[in-house]
């Protein structure tokens, strides 16, 4: 069996950063999550994630930032 750490990456962000107005509800995210394991995303109420899952399904665009899932370019497929 593979270690998980040496599997290719299904999700990659670098730099992911959404605002609302002047508002930056994610800041620089930069992640790799590598193919069979198993990642959370942890924080407070209003810290962020739900904005993070939503540019990752290509529900909401990054204002800043590059984010690949699958090896697709989010937004832009």
């Amino acid at each position: 069996m593979t270690p998980v750490t040496s599997r290719p990456p299904v999700i990659v962000t670098d730099g992911l950063t959404r605002r609302f107005g002047s508002f930056t509800a994610v800041n620089r995210v930069s992640l790799s999550v590598p193919e069979g394991s198993i990642f959370g995303l942890l924080g407070p109420n209003g810290s962020g994630k739900t904005t993070v899952i939503r540019m990752l399904c290509g529900v909401l665009e990054q204002n800043e930032g590059t984010a690949r899932v699958l090896g697709l370019d989010l937004p832009r497929q």
